[in-house]
Order: structure tokens, then sequence, then C-alpha cells
């Protein structure tokens, strides 16, 4: 027998046994029962969230069952308990959520960026595509975010047969038309703050065509500490901003600020009124005050005097003001004219700046900033009056509904 011959011999033997020794295919895990009822906490009226518990209709061809895991309590939600400014109730707030797919409708096959969805996925919702009669979005989709019936979840009145629809229950039912995200490689905790870093998202696109030229040595402030606020100084300092002030009130926030990535802190409260803030800033902008300006308190009056901080030339975004908070008293001639200051507002986000808002947050984590650590008050569905409460109180940061998981919960099959 000749070398070919033993060769071809020994390559048989070899893929004889391995056929032989082959394991099986894996035999599909059959899908677990889907739930055939689910609690949510309606808001039923001003300050008044009542837990109730449901039947879960069968989902369509063209929707998604998502199991929530947790929802962050945003200040649009807080207004929306108080006083029902938009004149929803009854309904289910929240929408800073995310969850996983229990069920995906047959003609669902990816999410807004190609990703195939899967039972057992992560995901979380942007905004619902607007009616066809939308003439802003018509002529101008990348203006979608400015029509009148733009849609979100946890702003949606409730449907005859289908209250899931924000955030704040056990499931939700992901209508046809929405955009959503797989983000199976984000913790729970920074899948929550994807919705409001698309907030800071979208107003640092909008900064950026202001026409002030935001860079390394920019000197920015940011006005107002909440969650919003802070989020800003984050996205901020991972674009490369070195020069970030923070202003707030509060002497734990204006901490987390420089854990954040600010620079510089001012309390508000330690001058006295603002002609000595804007002297302060002064002092930390070379006498010539900042270049810019981030708005994020949703105080009138704040609005106005950030005015006095900002430099000829420069420029202010307003992003704090979601809900109608008054109005305010500015000098067009000292504070516009006179220093060729731009103004800008940053209203929401567009559906496709969600990618943009959860690689920010993911870069924000590698240079090591701790944004997980905005979340500083945790509270199952079950105590969902007290989380609001403590959102109220303003002592915590982000506050975050968690859904717990309740063990004999009826099922369908």
């Amino acid at each position: 027998m000749n070398n070919s011959e033993t060769i071809r011999r020994i390559v048989d033997e070899v893929m004889g046994k391995l056929r032989e020794t082959k394991e099986p295919a894996p035999v599909p895990t059959p899908a677990s029962a889907s739930p055939a009822r689910g609690r949510v906490a309606r808001l039923v009226a001003p300050e008044t969230l009542e837990i109730k518990e449901y039947p879960l209709r069968p989902i369509r061809s063209d929707e998604i069952l998502v199991r929530v895991e947790a929802c962050g309590i945003c200040g649009t939600d807080t207004h929306c308990y108080r006083s029902d400014p938009f004149g929803l109730v009854p309904l289910v707030l929240g929408h800073e959520g995310t969850g996983e797919v229990l069920e995906v409708g047959s003609e669902i096959l990816m999410d807004g960026v190609g990703k195939p969805v899967r039972r057992g996925d992560r995901i979380v919702t942007s905004i619902l595509e607007t009616s066809d009669t939308c003439m802003i979005a018509k002529y101008n989709p990348l203006k979608a975010n400015l029509c009148d019936d733009l849609k979100v979840y946890g702003l949606l009145p409730d449907e005859p047969d289908n209250p899931f629809n924000g955030y704040f229950g056990e499931y939700l039912i992901i209508r046809p038309g929405s955009s959503f995200f797989v983000v199976n490689d984000m913790s729970v905790d920074l899948r929550v703050l994807i919705e409001p870093a698309a907030v800071v998202c979208h107003a640092l696109e909008r900064a950026k065509n202001c026409g002030v030229n935001l860079n390394f040595r920019t000197r920015v402030i940011v006005q107002g500490c909440g969650p919003i606020g802070l989020l800003m100084v984050a996205v901020l300092k991972t674009c490369g901003i070195n020069n970030i002030i923070a202003i707030d009130g509060s002497s734990g926030r204006l901490e987390t600020a420089r854990r954040m990535g600010a620079d510089e802190t001012l309390n508000y409260k330690d001058y006295d009124g603002m002609d000595a803030l804007a002297a302060a800033v002064g002092d930390l902008t070379k006498g010539l005050g900042a270049h810019y300006g981030f708005q994020a308190t949703g105080v009138p009056a704040a609005f106005a005097a950030l005015f006095k901080c900002i430099r000829r030339g420069g420029g202010i975004c307003e992003i704090g003001h979601f809900v109608d908070g008054g109005e305010c008293r500015i000098n067009p001639h000292h504070d516009i004219c006179k220093k060729e200051i731009t103004v800008t507002g940053s209203w929401v986000y567009n559906s496709f700046e969600y990618p943009n808002a959860y690689h920010f947050l993911q870069r924000a984590e590698r240079i090591g900033l701790p944004v997980t650590d905005l979340i500083t008050h945790r509270f199952p569905l079950g105590r969902i009056q007290e989380a609001f409460d403590m959102a109220l109180s303003q002592e915590g940061i982000k506050v975050v509904v968690e859904s717990e998981r309740r063990p004999g919960a009826a099922e369908r099959t």
C-alpha cells in the first residue's frame, strides 16, 4: 500500500468514528406559557394610583408582548401624577422602561437598527410613529419629534381591551409602528437610562447646530443637576468637553455632578443674587462668561438668569421645560441682541437617536463615569406610591420601579 492510500484509509477511519460519536441535535425547549392576566399601576386621578389586575389579551401579528423589568420615574411622570397637565387620566404612566420579550408577532422581524428580535431579548421602546396626517413629519422627517400627535408609551390613554400601555405595570404590549431596540448587551440599570440619555443626546445635537463651536476648550454651564442635568454633564464629558461648570442648589447633587465629569461646581445658594453668581462664573471663565449653557432646571427664573452667565457670541439650549412652568422676564437688548446670543430649544428626541444614546452610556462606563449611580432608589411595583413620594421629595436622583415576579400567576397556553 502506497503512502496516499494509507493516508486515505486513516482519514476514512477517523471520520467514521466522528460520525458514530456525533451528539444528536438539541431538542428545542418548548416555549413557556404566556400570562393570562397582569397588574398595572393606573393613575385614576391626580395623586391617586390604583394597582389592579386586568386580562392580558392575545397579541396580534404586528405586536410584541414584553414583561417589564424596570422603569424610571421621569419629571414628566411626576407632573402628570400631580396635575394631569395633558388631560390623559386614566392611564398607566412610565416611559423610561425596559423589559423581556415574551411573544413576537409573526410580522415583526427586526428592531429599529435591523437586529432580529426573538423571545427572551431585552428591549427598550422609543416614540410611536406619527400619523400620516402630520405635516411636520411629512415634509421634514428629521423633525418628527415636533409633531403635535407624538406618542410615547406611558403617555397614552387606555384602550378598551388594553391597559398595558405604560411601563408601570407587569407587562407592555408594543403597538404596530413603534420603534424599539434590542439591547441584550446592557445591564438593566443602563437600559433604564437610555430614554433620558436620548433626551441629552438630542440636546447636544441641537447645540452643535447653533453656531457655537463646542470643542475641548469650550466652557459650558449645566444649570440644574437633576437626572437630565447630570446626564448632560456626562454626555459632554464623554464627548471631550473639558471645562464644565455645574450649577445647582444641592451640595449632594453637585458632588454627583463632579463624579459625572463636572470640573467646577457652584451652589447658587452661596451667592447673594444672580449678579453675584454670574461674577463667580466670570472668575472661572477669564471674566468673559461661558461659551454655552444647558438649562435643565424647568424653573423659568433660572432660564432668565442663565443669560447673565453667557459670554457675547455664546448660546443657550433650553432642555428643562417639558411642561408649562410659567413665564419669565428677560431683557432682549442686554440678554440677546447686544450679546448675539443664540437660543435653541430641545424637545424630547427622534427614534433614530436611541442608538446614539445607548452607545453614549456604554462609552461613559468605559471611561469611568458611574452613570448607573444616578439610580438612588428602587421600589417594587406594589410600592409605587412610595416611589412617587420619593421622586417628589427630590431626596434621591433617579427613582426606579421594578416589576416583581409573582409565583403562581395565572398563565395562558
